[in-house]
């Protein structure tokens, strides 16, 4: 009885994918790897390499990691971490640059997100109008938006200008190559990398659970706070992210509005390599600033872990 019901059944043969399939599946999963194998862990590995060299005067201008001629066929020294180790001024410039981004990541934070949460509850023809507006700087060049700004934050700008002829002021104030004229420009230069997650953000929102928590009896105040704003949490996170990231390693900004006693650790980045040709050096300065920068970016894994794996 039991042989025949177990012959009686048909097999379910599992339908065979095509080999050119399978091999397209093969490549769109591997294409972002090998992106990143190609455009980031190569070049980064050929700058951790030269971070181990001596500088010396020709091209290019440090010492090879293999030499023959020499008794140790491996020459690597870490003279250049000591340095950075020993000078205060690199760790000035990384602490002023992670200051200097950390605000004006929390002020785009603060103007980004009343403005991507209008946006999000805007009616659909004016939220493609509202959306083209926060894109519409990307169409000019980056650099001429920061060549506006020393323009009108200029002694005889448009700012002081306005304010002079208001009498708001009796002379001008001294607003460009300064810090104040650094976190505009970056705040300015970096919002819509703010706004455009935390819309993504918002926009997905379910309107009954806020509507669910105001029929309770919740003010406007607990609504935002117990609803909307613990269920855009990643949008946040990533908008933070995307403005904390670039704006440490800034270095047109301070460049052309901080002057010359700005002490963000792009610019000496920038003189290292260009003004004092000490590229060993230069590459120990980028090796520990993508350390750092790698802190946020685990961080920001370890949460997303921990919400897919839930309470």
């Amino acid at each position: 009885m039991g042989s025949g019901l177990l012959y009686g059944v048909k097999r379910v043969s599992t339908p065979k994918v095509p080999t050119s399939e399978r091999l397209w599946q093969l490549f769109v999963i591997y294409l972002p790897y090998l992106w990143l194998l190609l455009f980031f862990l190569v070049p980064f590995l050929i700058i951790f390499k030269i971070s181990f060299s001596d500088p010396v005067i020709g091209q290019p201008p440090f010492t090879p990691l293999f030499d023959s001629s020499e008794s140790s066929f491996i020459h690597v020294t870490l003279d250049n971490y000591r340095f950075l180790f020993e000078d205060n001024l690199y760790w000035l410039s990384y602490l002023k640059s992670a200051k200097i981004a950390a605000i004006s990541t929390f002020w785009c934070l603060l103007i980004g997100y009343p403005m991507a949460y209008g946006i999000a509850r805007a009616k659909p023809v004016q939220r493609n109008i509202l959306l083209m507006l926060v894109i519409l700087p990307f169409w000019t060049s980056f650099l001429l938006r920061v060549y506006a700004w020393m323009g009108m934050l200029s002694t005889h700008g448009l700012i002081n200008t306005a304010l002079l002829a208001s009498g708001l002021i009796e002379q001008p104030l001294k607003m460009l190559y300064s810090d104040t004229a650094v976190y505009l420009g970056i705040i300015y230069s970096y919002l819509p990398f703010m706004i455009l997650p935390l819309y993504a953000s918002l926009e997905r929102l379910d309107n009954s659970m806020r509507e669910a928590a105001s029929d309770l009896g919740a003010s406007p105040y607990r609504v935002f706070t117990d609803v909307t704003l613990p269920l855009s949490l990643p949008g946040v996170i990533a908008g933070c992210l995307l403005v904390f990231i670039p704006a440490m390693g800034e270095y047109v900004i301070p460049a052309l509005l901080g002057g010359l006693d700005s002490l963000m650790i792009g610019r000496q980045l920038f003189n290292e390599f260009y003004s004092n040709r000490d590229w060993p050096v230069a590459t120990a300065v980028a090796t520990i600033l993508l350390i750092i920068l790698l802190v946020p970016i685990m961080l920001l894994q370890r949460y997303q872990i921990a919400q897919e794996d839930g309470p």
